[in-house]
Parts: C-alpha cells; structure tokens; sequence
C-alpha cells in the first residue's frame, strides 16, 4: 500500500488516497459516503478477524486481535460516525491497518475501492464541506473534501481525532527548562488543525520564540511574503525556523518547501516537519524537500531536541 518514490515525487503537491466507502440506512433507503485516508498512513487492508471484546470501552471499539504478534484495537467507522448500518455492508466489511503518529490501529470500513491521486490544491479545508453538499458529519472530524467523478464528494476524515478518543495519543507540550531553551526570534508554523497549532506554538513559545500561525502551505508563503516585506534582507535574522505538518488542504508541506528553498529570499530557512504520518518513505521525502528533521507529533522532548539542535547548527 505504499506510494513509490518513482510515482509521487516530492515537491508536486500530489497525495494517494486510499477510497474506502461506509454504508448508512436511512428509513428505507441505503445511502453511500465516499472517504478517503492518506497511503502513507496504511499498512495493509484485511477481512474482519476473529476479535476479542474489551469490557468498558466505547461502542465503537470492536475489540482488539493480534497482527504477526502486534495487538491492534479495531474501530467501527461506521457507529464511531453515529451511522445506522445496514445488515449487508457489515458482511462485506474490511478493516484497513493504519500506522500514523507511531500508533497502529484498525478500521473497519465498509469497502474499501481503489486508490486516488488527488493534488492537494484541489482538496478544501474542512470548513469548505458544507458549502459542496458533503454528508451530514460532524465537520471537526473532517480535514478536508474534495470532488470525484459524476460529481461526488470524497471526505478525508480526521481519523487521529479517534486515537485520541481512545486515549492513546494524547499531546501535551511537556514542561521546559527554561536556563535549556532559551531562544529568541520568530518560527512560521504551518499546520491545517488548529488543537495541533496550539500544542506546537505552546511548545514553541515556552522556548522563548514568537510564533507567526498559517494554516496551510499557501498561506505560509503568503506570510513569508510578509515577513520580508517587514525585514527585507534582515530577515534571516530574525526568522529562525519553519515548522511545518505535511497533510494540508490547498498546498501540502512538500510542496511548501519546494517553494520556500528554490527562493533564495527564504532558502537558508531551517525547515524541521511535524506530521502524524510515521512511515520512512515519508521522512525520506522530507529530507528529499530540504527538512532539516522530520517528527513524529507529539513527542515533547524530541520535538525540543531536535528545534534547538536545528536552530543551533543554523546560528
């Protein structure tokens, strides 16, 4: 299930998707949602095994089952949806592994149909999603919707927001010595998830920096643009840092940096990625970008470690 470095290549602004699709009943009629999670966060796609219930959890928890000696919890897209399934897709149901900020979980969808390359600048922020007629979700538990064929509308649900149901993955910004990192100057933090900013510009300013937000890869070189226009030539100066995730709407994180190093206004820019997607091809693709680090949200002592080291090895 992994994207090939000979068939995505960095700087293109392009993702594959994996378009899975859950079932709903509604009175007499079944309806089809159409959704979508990033390749580079799957591991493989199996038939529903053989589960064993955990007492006390939430419904949409189907229980747990041992993968090649690895226990994964499974959950039920469908009900953690609030969706009335319909008897035959729970025959036909599939469960795709996931791996994303160093976690492995299952999913069980309701078929799972092909993969989808999709240029990030044609998928819209999550806000977008009712403006284009999207299912009645939740829109906090979307990332973004993008149009298919015959006019359909594909939604890339916000899947981490379920491991951090389940409390596995919950990040905090850690405390800080303050006499450790002591710095100064602005970083540009570009990250699509607003909780995910807020951890990060927590985390950033206990460092002592001054963070300047965008939400995604556009309007990070938009407010590049600004920032020179302030410093002009000094702004190297005092711009110390880019933290960027990769999975944004508009303009992902690769192509952002593409963009950052072939101006040469920016390009001595330390570039360090924060992103949920774990897997290697990933963090070679960040390196291919001009990153100097990729991690893994949220670890706060790495994430500490490696901003200093980045930022001391560019003074």
């Amino acid at each position: 299930m992994k994207a090939h470095d000979d068939v995505l290549k960095v700087g293109t602004n392009e993702m594959e998707l994996v378009d899975f699709r859950i079932l709903k009943r509604d009175g007499d009629e079944v309806y089809e949602g159409i959704y979508g999670i990033n390749v580079s966060k799957v591991r493989e796609i199996i038939r529903v095994p053989k589960l064993t219930e955990l007492p006390g959890v939430p419904e949409f928890i189907e229980g747990i089952f041992d993968l090649r000696g690895v226990v994964i919890p499974v959950v039920n897209l469908a009900k953690w949806m609030g969706v009335d399934e319909p008897e035959e897709a729970v025959r036909n149901a599939r469960v795709i592994i996931t791996e994303f900020n160093n976690v492995l979980i299952g999913f069980v969808v309701h078929d799972a149909k092909r993969i989808r390359r999709i240029n990030w600048k044609d998928i819209e922020p999550a806000s977008f999603a009712g403006r284009i007629g999207g299912d009645a979700l939740d829109q906090s538990k979307i990332t973004g919707v993008t149009r298919i064929e015959d006019d359909s509308v594909l939604l890339i649900l916000d899947l981490e927001s379920v491991v951090q149901d389940l409390g596995l993955y919950q990040p905090n910004s850690g405390d800080v010595p303050k006499d450790e990192y002591d710095f100064s100057g602005l970083v540009l933090l570009l990250d699509d998830s607003s909780t995910a900013r807020k951890i990060v510009k927590d985390a950033l300013e206990k460092m002592g920096f001054q963070v300047v937000e965008a939400s995604d890869g556009q309007e990070g070189l938009a407010k590049l643009e600004e920032l020179y226009d302030m410093y002009n030539e000094r702004l190297g100066s005092h711009l110390r840092l880019i933290v960027s995730d990769v999975e944004m709407p508009l303009m992902d994180g690769f192509h952002f940096a593409a963009n950052v190093k072939a101006d040469k206004r920016f390009s001595s820019v330390p570039i360090v990625f924060n992103s949920s997607i774990s897997d290697h091809f990933s963090e070679a693709r960040g390196k291919d970008a001009g990153g100097e680090a990729y991690l893994v949200k949220f670890d706060a002592s790495s994430f500490y470690d490696e901003v200093a080291r980045v930022v001391r090895d560019h003074v």
